[in-house]
């Protein structure tokens, strides 16, 4: 799928201007109907529309809702970061989030989305977290302690003289997935991942994501058929994480075939979205 429609547009926060892709396919028959907007922050590597990370498999959603594609600093066509943070997408988050929306995150993404919603509750109509990076929180689980060791001590070795490239195919082949190619949007991306406070040491406060009112959901993949090397070192780890997360804030937890749920199971997750985006809102 394309990066940006027609209908695209910048959306900005009076003090820290992001950019945003606005998807609205709605015919103009039902775009009055009482549906909250959704905001989409994403993970590492990538930007909002991006089709091998980014949202771009829920452009269906767009059919019955209007979607704001957040580019985090230093991500798409959003402003250049000296070192991208998720406290400060947070911020951006709220900005985005108007009057009210539902908040969507993945990754790194879900990290802010978790301080947004902790922050701003009233503007958060549901939270879903696809494999949120907020290893911290969980760290009261075995596999969650042993990947936190881990990720310290290889940001601590990463060499100072590291290259935008070869930060894309270390993260990559390393755990024996295929590098994408090095595009100048890619490279721009690896650089902000390579500066970016780490989101996995984020101390995110889970009671009150479990006091908030708003329907919470947790999305992980399986694992199955995912490299050896990115299911044993990100992938349980990740899986232990949104388990604790989803028992200690009461948010449902589904779990799908793969490794990108978002990306590899497009349907699945875009149905339960607008199940709990329908739910929420008649609620």
């Amino acid at each position: 799928m394309s990066g940006a429609s027609s209908n695209s547009q910048s959306v900005s926060e009076p003090r820290r201007p992001v950019h945003a892709t606005v998807w609205d396919d709605r015919p103009d028959s039902t775009a009055n109907e009482p549906r909250w907007p959704v905001v989409l922050v994403h993970g590492i590597l990538t930007w909002g529309t991006d089709p091998r990370y980014g949202f771009a498999a829920q452009r269906p959603l767009a059919a019955r809702r209007r979607l704001l594609l957040m580019d985090r600093r230093g991500y798409g066509r959003s402003p250049d970061i000296a070192r991208s943070d998720w406290a400060v997408d947070a911020e951006d988050i709220v900005g985005l989030l108007g009057t009210g929306a539902h908040l969507v995150g993945h990754a790194y993404g879900g990290v802010g989305a978790m301080a947004a919603a902790v922050r701003r509750p009233d503007l958060v109509r549901s939270l879903t977290l696809i494999q949120p990076g907020a290893l911290r929180p969980a760290e009261r689980h075995p596999v969650v302690a042993e990947a936190l060791v881990r990720a310290r001590a290889a940001t601590a070795a990463l060499p100072p003289d590291l290259t935008p490239a070869e930060f894309l195919r270390g993260a990559t082949e390393s755990v024996g997935m295929e590098t994408p190619e090095a595009t100048p949007e890619r490279l721009r991306a690896a650089a902000t991942t390579m500066a970016e406070l780490p989101c996995w040491d984020a101390d995110i406060a889970l009671a009150p994501l479990a006091r908030a009112a708003f329907p919470k959901l947790l999305v992980s993949g399986d694992w199955e058929g995912a490299p050896e090397p990115y299911r044993t070192y990100a992938g349980l780890p990740l899986i232990a994480c949104a388990e604790e997360i989803a028992e200690a804030t009461g948010a449902a937890h589904l779990v799908v075939p793969g490794y990108y749920p978002h990306i590899q199971q497009p349907e699945r997750v875009n149905t339960a979205l607008e199940h709990l985006w329908d739910a929420a809102d008649q609620g």
